[in-house]
């Protein structure tokens, strides 16, 4: 394979030496260019021979350039090619359960090394081979996010639907021995990988450290678009909290042995459960906090120092907001806590049920909205909704059915806009708010 340039910029090696669009980059010394991370790694020498191929015709090149000094190379992708597809087909595969008719690309499944590296995707090592286990070794492509779920290989080959799923279990070991750190995902599925077998895998991954830096265990999520699919049962308050107890069981054990958690419970469980949710303490460094692992205790902590701090004047308004079921309760206790030190602030939280997805969903980053419409209609109580930017897509303008904020905004007769979603942000805008429309006024 090669990598097809689509640009070089101005004042870099690359122009210096005469390349140009149209052209392809073999290879670095010999060593082929597969994407963007060969290209990366191997150019960031100080010199080098670089294989061009230009019309059919390939020619090495001396290269001679600063240490790091970017080579000045784009392609077509950040990646230099595609994105690598999940080959699984997992008992509990959310995207499996999604509603027909939505955008076509929240239909592709990641399962790529690269991405895990650059955004903490999480990968399954199933579509790898021992060249680029190898690889993420010499490049130390570290840490990764590796979907785990089970170190039981029969049992894990059952839940990815993939024959290489015990057998990859191997590369665990093979990427510590490389010096790899690896963060680790279980998601838990009610009466299969629970249990006996979540003692017997957090027992496995625990013998890896310390090149295993956190392991945190989720609920499986189950929508109502499950037909056809392996049948899940959601978890209750009796069986979440059994798994939890094994979870902080764990937990207790690596504070006292490693002096940090290592074994994470997501939020959800403790929710589930009814129980206290952990201070921050617990936490650690928060490494797995896009998998919902202390989300809760950071907002709630962040909101209320933040309120504490906060020194601008703040005059009387009104405001709505909206979020999901799971986290209701906590933005309801903010907006309390926010409105007892400033009367003159009300904040209406409308916890809107997730009807689109259905089953057990209850995240905030999943509401639609097609349920805020349905759900807000005739309810607020102020001119001004506030919707977390989590429910947003990446261009943070639209919902995941593709309503708009503009169209909330008409269909409700209010000024919908988006909010931070972190906890100390989220105090911010609610105070603020006031100061724009006195704004406005004048």
């Amino acid at each position: 394979m090669a990598l097809q340039i689509v640009s070089v910029d101005e004042n870099t090696p690359a122009r210096r030496l005469g390349l140009a669009p149209g052209m392809q980059l073999v290879a670095i010394d010999g060593k082929p260019l597969r994407d963007a991370l060969d290209y990366q790694f191997y150019s960031a020498a100080t010199r080098f021979t670089l294989t061009v191929c230009r019309d059919g015709v390939q020619t090495d090149l001396t290269v001679e350039k600063d240490r790091y000094e970017p080579f000045g190379c784009s392609f077509e992708t950040y990646l230099g090619d595609k994105k690598h597809s999940c080959d699984n087909h997992c008992m509990f595969c959310f995207i499996d359960q999604l509603p027909p008719g939505m955008r076509e690309s929240l239909y592709f499944k990641d399962d790529d090394e690269r991405l895990s590296f650059l955004f903490g995707n999480y990968i399954t090592l199933t579509n790898l081979t021992d060249r680029e286990i190898d690889r993420i070794i010499e490049m130390h492509i570290s840490p990764i996010f590796i979907s785990v779920h089970t170190t039981n290989p029969v049992l894990r080959t059952r839940m990815l639907a993939n024959k290489r799923g015990g057998e990859t279990l191997s590369y665990l070991q093979k990427l510590a021995e490389g010096g790899i750190e690896m963060n680790c995902q279980l998601v838990l599925c009610r009466g299969i990988n629970d249990g006996a077998e979540l003692r017997r895998t957090l027992d496995d991954l625990l013998a890896l450290r310390p090149r295993v830096g956190s392991i945190a265990a989720v609920p499986a999520g189950v929508t109502a678009h499950r037909k056809g699919l392996y049948p899940l049962t959601p978890y209750d308050r009796d069986s979440a909290a059994e798994t939890l107890d094994i979870l902080e069981e764990y937990s207790r054990l690596c504070r006292e042995n490693y002096g940090k958690s290592v074994v994470y419970p997501s939020d959800e469980w403790y929710l589930t459960a009814e129980r206290e949710l952990p201070p921050a303490e617990f936490y650690d460094d928060f490494a797995q906090l896009e998998d919902g692992v202390g989300m809760w205790r950071l907002y709630h902590d962040t909101f209320l120092k933040e309120l504490e701090s906060y020194a601008a004047p703040v005059r009387p308004h009104r405001l709505d907001c909206v979020t999901g079921t799971l986290a209701a309760p906590l933005i309801t206790q903010m907006a309390a806590a926010l409105h007892e030190k400033y009367p003159q602030v009300e904040v209406t939280v409308h916890p809107i049920r997730n009807d689109f997805f259905g089953g057990n969903v209850s995240v905030a980053g999943l509401v639609t909205g097609t349920d805020i419409l349905r759900q807000c209609k005739g309810a607020l109580r102020s001119d001004t909704l506030l919707v977390p930017e989590v429910m947003l897509r990446d261009e943070k303008d639209k919902f995941l059915d593709d309503v708009s904020l503009k169209d909330l905004s008409a269909a409700l007769g209010c000024r919908a806009v988006s909010q931070p979603a972190d906890g100390a942000g989220c105090c911010r805008a609610w105070l603020r708010e006031g100061r724009r429309k006195l704004t406005i006024r004048r």
